[in-house]
């Protein structure tokens, strides 16, 4: 079994500060193998935020894993953000823009969806494809495989922002090379839930972190996902935490079973009220 926390869209620099401590002390209590953070850990890619983000993640007893987002590039100098536009990330942050996680069990694949060129829209090239493929090829067997990127690569009907460019291609690409889960934010919403299926495909999850931390949620809470691997059985917790509330408590759970991919098996459930290791309220 493995249990990972999915987290994303801090914005340090626009963050809740009364709710870092509860986050990072609930974080560690739940003691995952693997913290995901899906990019945009700062709200303008600036050294104070970067540096919150870096002492937020330092915090954390976990190993972590991080890939950056479209505000942690420079927004309002063009030089840098043209030029250098991941200085500061891979100074404070991390050097690897697309990291890795392997054990015996998981293999997560960092993918940067970033596009320097564009403020908010993301794009998928090609080498980033064959990569995540040679990955897989050198690493995924008998492993669940995880796909780690800031951008989703599918919207609701209802959403504003305009899907990345490649989205379609790149999850046609996933999708074959046999992608489990694909773990982004981006949006400031939840979701869990497999993608548009095709009767002729296997169905990849795609899990979506709302705003862990930041105030622009967008009338959705603050939250994070746990995520626990069971055999064939995959558990999406997800932690929230209202506009006035300070402390993450579970919420929702959608628990999804392997039949020839991970299709037409999920559930929604109400958690009630939470209790013991669960709970958001720590002794």
């Amino acid at each position: 079994m493995r249990r990972l926390v999915h987290l994303s869209d801090l914005h340090f620099g626009r963050d809740r500060p009364e709710l870092v401590k509860p986050l990072t002390d609930l974080v560690n209590h739940l003691a995952p193998d693997l913290v995901v953070i899906s990019g945009d850990l700062t709200q303008r890619a600036r050294r104070s935020q970067f540096h919150k983000a870096r002492a937020f993640i330092d915090a954390l007893d976990p190993e972590v894993l991080v890939v950056p987002g479209n505000h942690d590039v420079p927004l309002y100098n063009l030089f840098r953000r043209f030029l250098t536009p991941w200085r500061r990330y891979r100074r404070w942050i991390e050097q690897d823009l697309q990291p890795v996680f392997v054990d015996d069990e998981i293999l997560v694949v960092g993918l940067n969806t970033v596009d320097p060129l564009s403020v908010q829209r993301g794009r998928v090239r090609s080498r980033a494809l064959a990569r995540v493929q040679n990955v897989f090829l050198k690493h995924a067997q008998d492993r669940i495989r995880i796909i780690a990127a800031h951008h989703p690569l599918e919207h609701a009907p209802d959403q504003q922002k305009q899907i990345m460019r490649g989205a379609d291609s790149a999850m046609a690409h996933f999708i074959e090379a046999g992608a489990d889960m694909i773990l982004t934010g981006h949006l400031h919403t939840w979701r869990a839930e497999p993608f548009a299926e095709q009767s002729d495909v296997t169905a990849t999850l795609q899990i979506h972190a709302g705003t862990s931390l930041s105030t622009r949620t967008r009338g959705e809470e603050n939250d994070f996902n746990l995520i626990e691997i069971d055999g064939d059985t995959i558990t999406v917790t997800r932690y929230a935490a209202s506009p006035t509330a300070k402390l993450f408590s579970s919420s929702d759970v959608r628990r999804f079973k392997a039949r020839s991919g991970w299709s037409g098996a999920s559930s929604r459930e109400k958690m009630a009220e939470p209790q013991g290791k669960r709970a958001g309220h720590l002794s």
